[in-house]
């Protein structure tokens, strides 16, 4: 199974002053390539998680939580989603700290990137970790 990741976007945001860490994912046939990124499939789940944070938005007012590493892609193995990643999430959304769930995520993924977009330029991935 570990062939076949799993590939997660992540929004690190702020609402009504609290932190929440919502999540889309998606089974991959095959793992990305080492020097890859997530592509389309990444687009499409980032898509996705953005159109669930923007109806979060009927609850408040949203902001980045992490600057320009607010929006992140993760390819992971399958077993990491029962304990490895709800405890980071839980860990960031009790500390705030990105830089350790940064670091944690690098530890247990294939690839970590940040999804960012220039004004009129096309979405790009960044590699983290």
């Amino acid at each position: 199974m570990a062939d076949a990741p799993y590939l997660i976007a992540l929004a690190l945001l702020e609402q009504n002053g609290e932190r929440a860490l919502p999540l889309q994912g998606k089974s991959l046939r095959e793992p990305l390539t080492a020097d890859g990124d997530p592509g389309e499939v990444g687009r499409q789940q980032a898509l996705e998680l953005l159109v669930r944070v923007w109806q979060r938005s009927d609850q408040g007012a949203l902001n980045r939580a992490a600057g320009d590493h607010s929006l992140l892609l993760v390819a992971v193995p399958i077993e990491a989603l029962q304990e490895e990643l709800p405890a980071l999430k839980a860990q960031w959304l009790n500390s705030g700290d990105t830089a350790v769930l940064v670091q944690g995520l690098s530890a247990l993924a294939s690839g970590v990137w940040s999804l960012n977009q220039e004004p009129r330029q096309p979405l790009t991935y960044a590699r983290l970790g």
